[in-house]
């Protein structure tokens, strides 16, 4: 994110998924947390510019801030910003995996419906890891 260079977690919104935008945000935000790309006090980024860089109402941010912020995730500290609250405890190795056995055995389900085959799928998932790296050492992540 140019405007958030100290910023490491990059933001995919999916307008096609069946999921409502504010909630991939704040699945994101959880994962990042969850994952330790986000830290404890670290700073979101501004409901404005965010909205912008992902073509969404600020409504959608607000709304998606807000329920993190219900859910005990992040704290909004007047005239400063969202931060990720420094309680909040990064989930488990045990838990993180679990995330990504429900999120991976997704995929799989839906590229068995869309009749794709094994090599075709793995070749994918390659391309889109691929696609993630780049975009983040373009933000400046250098990961």
């Amino acid at each position: 994110m140019g405007q958030y260079p100290n910023f490491r977690v990059i933001f995919q919104i999916d307008f096609k998924a069946g999921k409502p935008v504010y909630l991939q945000l704040v699945d994101q935000v959880r994962y990042a947390a969850a994952s330790g790309a986000l830290q404890p006090g670290d700073p979101l980024p501004s409901i404005r510019p965010l909205a912008e860089e992902l073509r969404v109402n600020r409504n959608t941010i607000a709304k998606a801030y807000a329920e993190l912020e219900s859910q005990g995730v992040i704290e909004t500290i007047p005239g400063k910003g969202c931060f990720l609250k420094e309680n909040h405890s990064p989930f488990s190795k045990q838990v993180r995996h679990r995330l990504l056995i429900t999120e991976i055995d997704e995929a799989v389900v839906m590229a068995h419906h869309l009749q794709v085959d094994r090599d075709k799928f793995l070749a994918l998932v390659a391309e889109r890891l691929d696609h993630f790296e780049r975009k983040a050492r373009e933000t400046g992540d250098g990961k």
